[in-house]
C-alpha cells in the first residue's frame, strides 16, 4: 500500500452510527437507564453523536460524558508521555446505570480493560457495554464489542485511522500500511 485507503466515508460512518443507536436503545429497552462514556478522543465525540442521535430520534436526552483511561493503561512505561484527557461523569453518576463505552478503533482490548478499571474507580454500573466505529481484530484479552459499526479484518502491519469532522474535518475511517 502506497498511501491511506478510505473504507468508510461519511456517509458509512453515519449510517453506522444510525444502527449503533437503534441496537444500543434496543438492547437497553428503552433509553431511561443508559449513559455514554467516550474514550478520548474520538471516542468522546462518537459518544456525543450518538447521544444526540438518540434524541433525534426518542426525543430525549441520554448522559453523555467522558472517561480517560490514560492512568489506568498498561502500557504507560512502553509509550511517550501523554497528556491527561478529561473524565466527564454525568451528574447522576453511573451507579445502577447501564453504561456503553465507546470508543473508535477496538483493537487489542487493552484501552477496554483500562476503561473498566476507570469506571470501577467510579461506580458500579448495573451493566457495562461496548460501542465502537471499527472492530479491527487481533484481541489479546477476552474483550468483544457489543455494537459495532464495522468489521474490519486488518494484518497487524496494517494502521486503521478514524478521521472525524471534530478533530480532523473530515469524516472517514482509513487503511494503510504501518510505515507507509
Amino acid at each position: 500500500m502506497d498511501s491511506a485507503r478510505t473504507v468508510l466515508d461519511d456517509a458509512d460512518i453515519s449510517r453506522a452510527i444510525r444502527r449503533i443507536v437503534h441496537e444500543i436503545v434496543e438492547t437497553a429497552k428503552g433509553t431511561e437507564s443508559l449513559v455514554l462514556l467516550g474514550i478520548p478522543t474520538r471516542g468522546a465525540y462518537l459518544a456525543r453523536r450518538i447521544a444526540d442521535a438518540i434524541t433525534g430520534i426518542d426525543g430525549v436526552e441520554v448522559p453523555c460524558g467522558t472517561l480517560d483511561i490514560t492512568l489506568y493503561r498498561d502500557d504507560l512505561r512502553l509509550r511517550a508521555v501523554r497528556p491527561l484527557e478529561p473524565t466527564s461523569i454525568p451528574p447522576d453518576g453511573i451507579d445502577g446505570r447501564i453504561v456503553v463505552l465507546v470508543d473508535d478503533v477496538l483493537y487489542s482490548g487493552r484501552t477496554v480493560r483500562a476503561a473498566l478499571d476507570a469506571l470501577n474507580d467510579i461506580g458500579r454500573p448495573a451493566a457495562v457495554r461496548l460501542a465502537v466505529l471499527v472492530d479491527r481484530g487481533h484481541r489479546e484479552l477476552p474483550i468483544r464489542p457489543d455494537y459495532v459499526g464495522k468489521n474490519l479484518p486488518t494484518a497487524v502491519k496494517e494502521n486503521v485511522a478514524v478521521k472525524l469532522r471534530e478533530v480532523d474535518d473530515l469524516d472517514a475511517v482509513e487503511l494503510s500500511e504501518v510505515g507507509a
